[in-house]
Formats: structure tokens, C-alpha cells, sequence
């Protein structure tokens, strides 16, 4: 752990406060009309995901936490927990499937993912931008919804379901964003 002054807080670093560990989402220096400048930060609980204003005067320290990213490889899931595979070293990390959120219907084996250490414990995973699926179940297209706006819901090969224009029927494969399971473009 590093001190810095509060001034130097970035969004997206990592800090300890009162024994808890915070992400930075947001820092603004505020200079009242008089007075000395303060620095507001909204930042969100690494383990439980609530969120926090805190106001530090500029000259307060802080503990910041040293974060790494790290590549790995999804294995497999045993129970509750996703195992990945260092692809260097074949070392396993097993992480909680809760890292992921409503974004693990789309992790599959052997995808790469992106793992953020703090002080070598695994806090966040994040996936690649898009994923390519296969359409399970799509509805017929409605005669005059034509209109290049119109789209119908379909179901994907991971259970999630979206939003497809007319064109897409059922075994096309799509791309789709893993951020909020929408429809980029038809795989080519």
C-alpha cells in the first residue's frame, strides 16, 4: 500500500477507507467561494458493491491499493466457483461466479478473460466486448414491420434473451455485446 494525497485520486484506481476497499468511479475538486478546496468521490465497495460519496480535504492521505490485470483462460465452473488457468504459468486461480454478475450466461470455456488483482486477490472479471451466439428461437417477422427501427425478441444458445431485427431466424449465429446482451451484426 502507497500514500497519496487525496488531489491525486483517478477513477479506476483502488483505495482503502476505513478498513474497506473502494474503486474510484468519480473524483471532483470543488473550490467553494471561500474556504479551503475539497475533492468529492463517489466510489463503490470492491466487495459489496455499495456505492459512496466521500468528501477529503486536497492535502488528506489515502492508502492506495496496487491493482494489476491479468490474462487468463475460463476453464470450467465447479459449483460456485469459475476456474481459469494462468495461460503462462498453468497455475489455477478459482474467483466466486458473483464476479461476474448477470454477465455469466456468456462466459464460455476456454474464453480469455481479463482479471483485476488487488494485492494479488482477484476483485473483477471482465470479458471481451462481444461474443458470437447461435439463435435458438426467434419470432416469425410480422407482416408490414418492415421498418428498418422494427426489431423482435429472440433467444440465444446461453438462455439470455434480445432484441434481433427481422431478418434473424432461428440457428443464424450473431454477434452480441456481453455488456447488455444487444445485437452488433450477423456472424460472418
Amino acid at each position: 500500500m502507497a500514500k497519496m494525497q487525496a488531489n491525486q485520486m483517478r477513477a479506476g484506481m483502488v483505495i482503502e477507507f476505513e478498513g474497506q476497499r473502494y474503486t474510484i468511479l468519480k473524483q471532483n475538486i470543488m473550490i467553494p467561494g471561500k474556504g479551503a478546496a475539497v475533492i468529492q468521490v463517489e466510489m463503490r465497495n470492491v466487495k459489496t458493491g455499495a456505492k459512496k460519496d466521500q468528501r477529503w480535504r486536497t492535502a488528506d492521505t489515502v492508502e492506495r491499493l496496487e491493482t494489476a490485470d491479468e490474462e487468463y483462460t475460463f476453464s470450467y465452473a465447479e459449483g460456485e466457483q469459475l476456474v481459469l488457468m494462468h495461460p503462462e504459468t498453468y497455475e489455477q486461480t478459482h474467483v466466486s461466479k458473483d464476479i461476474l454478475g448477470d454477465r455469466l450466461p456468456f462466459l464460455v470455456e476456454g474464453m480469455t478473460v481479463n482479471v483485476r488483482l488487488i494485492e494479488g486477490e482477484p476483485v473483477a472479471m471482465s470479458l471481451p466486448e462481444s461474443v458470437v451466439l447461435e439463435v435458438t428461437e426467434a419470432d416469425p417477422v410480422v407482416k408490414g414491420q418492415t421498418a428498418s427501427s422494427s426489431y423482435k425478441p429472440a433467444m440465444l444458445s446461453n438462455g439470455v434473451k434480445t432484441m434481433v431485427p427481422p431478418f434473424v431466424t432461428a440457428g443464424d449465429k450473431i454477434v452480441v455485446k456481453t455488456e447488455d446482451a444487444s445485437y452488433v451484426e450477423r456472424a460472418k
